[in-house]
Formats: structure tokens, sequence, C-alpha cells
């Protein structure tokens, strides 16, 4: 039977994107639909704009910590309608760069929503097109509870396009998204809430991890209300919000001028017609896909945030790649690894962090070695600020190789990329103890820790 394209990928987000341009490097038809902009999540409304507000944010600080160095600042001040101006030209770049990097491949770029018909047909607004395969790539969104008063609230996506700083604003969720949002919100000025419901911020985090970030936050002025539910939001005559809040300090009412949800995102795949297609999907609507991204209709594939496994732009390619790869590579089938997986929450201070936690790494192990330090950085000794950096690394007691390694404080994302692929090759306590550290520096601590504790499923329990 003859196809109109030999792929046809649904969503030009990150995955999307480099399954695109991988399949047609190989020769394959392939055209993909879009219905927003091209970028997807990262691009647009996630990853990019979200660290261009994270540097923002740490100016404030930046300035009062440089009197501790000799200089002396007057008259800075802050216009959030500029930096969102600035955002939007930068995102407007990467659209166009993305949208080049699609036709300079011969990837078909078609505008409209796109909707499966069957295992090899799909509608796009009113064209309908045949594939031979099919990749959903469609990401996720921000979920809203049903509580009253929800739609008076925002999620990440309009936190982007706010006209103006809120001077308050309580977020709800404690995930990567939550602390991120309070730091970057907190640090050009506004008043901020952390509302959780969990008994500690960062769920699935190793748990000093957890703890240290805390810390640090409220150290900042943030504030974390935990074991916390927000009952509803209203509006009150003075024009700002009202939100009824209950833990274990009792019922709270917060008043403030915005309320953000963080509290999760689901998979994208609503009015696609996936399961008319006999494609399975898990509770929270993910693509249940095997470990190639095949779902399970034989020709349908997918990739990313909508497979409801590990959301994170890079596994997403990694995975877009692999399915381009099995599909037109001419070899064995690619499988996409999501073992040790290095991955950042920019918060302020940045998580970085590689491999297990200590509680998965007892599970998996027994018995555990564990290296640990908290120290103020050089740079505070000046400026004065009561900052502290934690690092951890965690041994397999029995083979010593590092399975997992943590770290809160400046720079720990761009020192965590590098511990990462040491953690990936399974090297082992002593072959990081054999490499010279490089002095001074925080990331020096990774290849000098020497004292240790260790733990066992036993008395950890």
């Amino acid at each position: 039977m003859a196809f109109d394209f030999d792929l046809f990928v649904i969503g030009a987000g990150s995955g999307g994107v480099r399954a695109s341009r991988v399949a047609a490097g190989f020769g394959a038809g392939v055209a993909i639909a879009e219905h927003y902009r091209v970028g997807g999540t990262c691009v647009i409304r996630g990853c990019v704009p979200k660290k261009l507000l994270v540097y923002a944010s740490h100016f404030a600080e930046s300035f009062e910590d440089a009197a501790g160095f000799g200089w002396t600042l007057e008259g800075a001040r802050f216009s959030w309608p500029s930096l969102i101006e600035a955002k939007n030209r930068e995102i407007s770049r990467l659209e166009a760069v993305y949208e080049r990097l699609l036709e300079d491949s011969g990837v078909r770029l078609l505008r409209g929503r796109a909707r499966i018909l069957d295992a090899h047909t799909v509608l796009c607004e009113d064209r309908t097109v045949s594939a031979a395969n099919i990749l959903v790539a469609t990401g996720g969104w921000p979920h809203l509870p049903a509580i009253p008063g929800v739609d008076l609230c925002i999620t990440s996506n309009e936190a982007f396009e706010l006209p103006e700083l809120p001077r308050r604003i309580l977020l709800v969720g404690g995930g990567y998204i939550a602390v991120e949002f309070a730091g970057i919100f907190s640090g050009l000025g506004s008043e901020v809430t952390v509302s959780y419901r969990g008994e500690q911020i960062l769920r699935g985090f190793d748990r000093d991890v957890r703890r240290h970030l805390a810390q640090e936050m409220s150290k900042k002025g943030i504030r974390i209300l935990l074991r916390n539910d927000v009952a509803g939001v209203m509006r009150i005559p003075a024009g700002s919000l009202l939100a009824d809040t209950a833990g274990p300090q009792g019922p709270l009412e917060l008043e403030c001028d915005a309320v953000m949800y963080c509290t999760g995102r689901w998979p994208c795949t609503q009015g696609l017609g996936l399961e008319r297609a006999g494609v399975l999907l898990d509770s929270d609507g993910g693509v249940i896909v095997d470990a190639h991204g095949r779902s399970s209709v034989p020709s349908i594939f997918a990739a990313g945030d909508v497979t409801n496994r590990i959301a994170l732009t890079p596994v997403a390619i990694r995975e877009g790649q692999a399915i381009a790869t099995t599909l037109f590579g001419g070899g064995e089938a690619v499988p996409c690894d999501h073992d040790f997986v290095p991955t950042a929450v920019f918060s302020r201070p940045p998580v970085g962090t590689t491999g297990l936690t200590e509680g998965e790494a007892i599970e998996a192990c027994g018995e555990i070695e564990i290296y640990q330090t908290e120290f103020r950085p050089l740079m505070h000794t000046l400026s004065g600020r009561d900052e502290r950096t934690l690092m951890k690394l965690i041994v397999q007691r029995s083979t010593q190789r590092v399975v997992g390694a943590h770290m809160v404080g400046g720079d720990a994302p761009e020192i965590i990329q590098g511990i990462g692929i040491a953690v990936k090759a399974g090297l082992t306590k002593r072959q990081f103890d054999a490499t010279v550290g490089i002095h001074p520096t925080a990331a020096e601590e990774f290849v000098t820790l020497r004292e240790k504790r260790v733990v066992s499923r036993t008395e950890r329990g």
C-alpha cells in the first residue's frame, strides 16, 4: 500500500521535531502537524522562558552581594514588562529557528489540529493524509483541580504572560515547577507562599535534598506551608484574591494578587482519536509504549511527556531520535535508555541530581555508603549571605560503584551534568577519589569526600 508519508508526527515540540529531522535525514518522507507554535512546551512556555526568568531573579541578590566585594550600586530598578518583552523576542527567534530546521531537513509542516482516524490515517484540519507510521508527541498540559474559584487561578502557561508582577502570590504544589517559580517571583520582589499537601517539597527527590532546599528557600523569605490544602479561591472587594487553606496550623486565609497552580501535568491525549484507533492509555491518559516507543498499535508510536514517563526535554529528544532510528536507520531497533538520567531544578539555590536517591539505593543495593557535606561557599565569605551548599554521594558498598550524586547550591546543574557521565559510566568511589579536584571550586568536593556513614535496609527501617 502506498502512503502519503513514511512518518506523520503530531506535535512540533522537542521530541517531535527531533524525530522528524532524524527520520528525514534517513530519507523518509515526513510531515509534522502543529496547531499552536513550533517548539512545544520547552521552547514556548517551559524550560527556555523559565530559565530566562530564573536568570533575571538572581540579580537582586547579586547586587546585594556586590557590596561585600567593594562595589557600590545605587538606583537599580526592575521592570517586569521589559523582561517579558525581551523573553518574547527570544522565544520568537527560537521558534523561527525550529521552523527553519524543519524546512532545511525536508520535513513538511502542517498547521492545524491533527486527529488519528485509524492505524495509518490522520485528519489534519480538513485534510486527510495516510502514513506508514504515526508518532504522537503532543506533550503534557497543566492540571487544575475541581475547587471553587479555580477559574481565577493561573498555571505556568499564564505566568509567562502576566501583564505585571504580582505583589503577593500563592503557589500551590511542591514539585519542581512550584519551587522554581517560587524562586523567580521571590527574587523579582514578590511576597511568595508555597502551599503543598505533602510532608516536604520535591517528592521523589533525595530526602536530604528536599530538606536542604526547603531550609534555603525559607531563608530567602519564601513561606512554605506543608501538609496544607487549598479548599477554594474567591475574589474579594479589594480586587485581590482570597485563598482558603487548611493544614496543621488550622484554617488559614491567604490574601494575594495571584494564585498559581503547579500540581502536575497530564498527557495531552484527549481528542486525538487514540482509543478509537486501539491505542492503550494509562490511568492518567498517557500512551503506553514499549522500550522502543511503540504503542499497542504497531504503526503508532509516542515520545515525550505524552507517554507519562520521565517528563524532561532531553529525554523526549532521545526518545524521538530512537524511534526514528529504529524505523528508518536500517539497523537493529534502538531502545531509549532511561537509567541514570541527570536532572536539575532551577530553584534558588538550584538542585542537580543524578542516579538513585538514598531510599532507592537502599532498596536496590541493600547496603550503601553515604558521603555528605554541607558548607558555606567561598563567595559568601565576603558577601555575608547565609547560604549553604549540600553535596551527597551514594555508593553501593559491595561494588563501591557510585550510584547517586546530589547537590543543592550554586551551579549545581552545571556540575551534575559532568558527574552524571561518571555515574552513568559506573565509576567507583576510588575512581572519584583518584581524580584531581579543581581548586578553589565547589565541584572539587565531589572528589575529596572522605567521611562516610553506612546505611542498610535494617538500620533505615
